[in-house]
C-alpha cells in the first residue's frame, strides 16, 4: 500500500480506542428480536429490515430529541440481566472485531430498574459481561454510569453515589446525558460534586443539543474532565481557548452529529477546525446501532468529508488512548505500546 494511501479496511486495521458508546444505542438487532420474542415484548416490526426502518437506523432526524425517542425501543428488552450482560458482551465482540483495544460504555442504570431490578444488579450484570467478553477477546474495558437531565437531581446523586462504589470495580467516570434545552447541567451540581470528591473522572454531554453556554456548565459548574460532542465549542472563542489550554478532551461523534442536526453536514462539521486549533480530539459511535456505524467508518468519514489524512487519523486514534479514563502509568503503558504501533514519532506519545 503506498505511504499515505487511506482505506476503509486500513483503519478498520488500526488499534482504536472508543470513548462515547452508549450500550442500549448499541444493540444488534438480531439480539433486539431475538430478545424481544423470548421476554414476549412487543416491537414496532419483526423482521431485521423492518424493524432497521422502524427505528430509522443511520437517518437523520428532526432533533436530539426525536433521535432519542428510539432508544425506549431498544430499553424495553435490557430489563432482565441475562439481557444487560449478553448485550454488553457482544457490544466488546462488535468492537474487537474492528480492532477496538479500549472500550468505555456507557449507560444510565436507572432506565433498567422497569421490572424490579436494582441498580446495583444492572450495574453488575454489565459489568460482568464486559469482563466476560473481555478476557475473551483482549480489550480493556470500564464502565460510565449515566444519568438523564431530565431525572430529579435525586436520581442523579444516587446514581453518582452508585458510580462512587464502584470506582475500583469497573466503573471509571460519571456522565449526564439526554435533552440540553431546558434540562442544565447545574441542576446536576450536587451529584458531580459527590462524583468529584469520590475521586471519580467526569464527563458531560454538552454543545451537542444546546450552545456553548451548555458547555461552560459542564467544565466549570460539574468538573468536566472530557466533553461529549462540544459541537458549539467554536461558538464561544473563550471558551474554546480554555477547553485547548487545559487539554479538555472532545468525544466526537460525526455521524450522530449530524442525524441529529447538530450541525448541517459532514463537511460543515468543526473537528477539522478543532484538531487545528490543538483541542484533543477523539472520534467515537455514540451509537452502533442508531447510527449504523462503527469506529472505523467515523475515521473514514473524517478522511472523506473533512480532509483529514492518514497522519491526522493516526493522531486522532492515539488521542482516544490519551483521553482513557486510566490510570496515569497504564494509560502510559497503552499509549506508547499504540504510538510505536502506528509508526508515530515517540514524542507523540506524551499524555501533556
Amino acid at each position: 500500500m503506498p505511504p499515505g494511501e487511506v482505506t476503509p479496511e486500513l483503519l478498520a486495521s488500526l488499534p482504536k480506542a472508543e470513548l462515547h458508546c452508549h450500550l442500549d444505542g448499541s444493540l444488534r438487532v438480531e439480539t433486539l428480536l431475538d430478545l424481544a420474542d423470548s421476554q414476549r415484548v412487543s416491537l414496532p416490526a419483526d423482521s431485521v429490515e423492518g424493524l432497521r426502518a422502524a427505528l430509522r437506523v443511520g437517518t437523520v432526524r428532526d432533533s436530539l430529541e426525536d433521535y432519542l425517542s428510539a432508544f425506549a425501543v431498544t430499553n424495553s428488552v435490557l430489563q432482565h440481566e441475562d439481557a444487560l450482560a449478553r448485550a454488553a458482551a457482544e457490544l466488546v465482540e462488535d468492537a474487537a472485531a474492528e480492532n477496538v483495544r479500549y472500550l468505555e460504555v456507557r449507560f444510565s442504570p436507572i432506565l433498567h430498574t422497569q421490572r424490579g431490578l436494582s441498580l446495583e444488579a444492572v450495574l453488575e450484570a454489565v459489568l460482568a459481561g464486559l469482563r466476560d467478553a473481555a478476557a475473551r477477546r483482549g480489550v480493556v474495558t470500564g464502565v460510565i454510569v449515566c444519568s438523564i437531565r431530565t431525572e430529579r437531581p435525586e436520581t442523579s446523586h444516587r446514581l453518582a453515589v452508585l458510580a462512587a462504589r464502584y470506582r475500583n470495580h469497573g466503573v471509571v467516570a460519571f456522565d449526564l446525558a439526554g435533552p440540553e434545552v431546558g434540562y442544565p447541567a447545574r441542576a446536576h451540581r450536587e451529584a458531580f460534586a459527590h462524583a468529584l470528591t469520590s475521586n471519580l473522572s467526569c464527563t458531560v454531554h454538552a454543545g451537542e443539543g444546546d450552545g456553548p453556554g451548555s458547555i461552560s456548565e459542564a467544565v466549570h459548574l460539574c468538573g468536566a474532565h472530557r466533553i461529549g460532542h462540544g459541537t458549539r465549542l467554536g461558538d464561544d472563542p473563550a471558551l474554546l481557548d480554555y477547553v485547548t489550554d487545559h487539554r479538555v478532551p472532545l468525544e466526537v461523534c460525526l455521524s450522530s452529529n449530524v442525524q441529529t442536526r447538530a450541525v448541517r453536514d459532514f463537511a460543515s462539521h468543526p473537528a477539522r477546525h478543532f484538531h487545528a486549533r490543538g483541542i484533543r480530539v477523539t472520534l467515537n459511535t455514540d451509537n452502533r446501532l442508531m447510527s449504523d456505524t462503527t469506529v472505523s467508518k467515523e475515521l473514514w468519514l473524517a478522511h472523506v468529508h473533512l480532509g483529514f489524512s492518514l497522519h491526522d487519523l493516526k493522531l486522532l486514534v492515539l488521542n482516544g488512548f490519551k483521553s482513557a479514563f486510566l490510570h496515569f502509568a497504564d494509560k502510559q503503558r497503552l499509549v506508547q505500546a499504540v504510538a510505536k504501533e502506528l509508526g508515530l514519532h515517540p514524542a507523540s506519545s506524551t499524555l501533556a
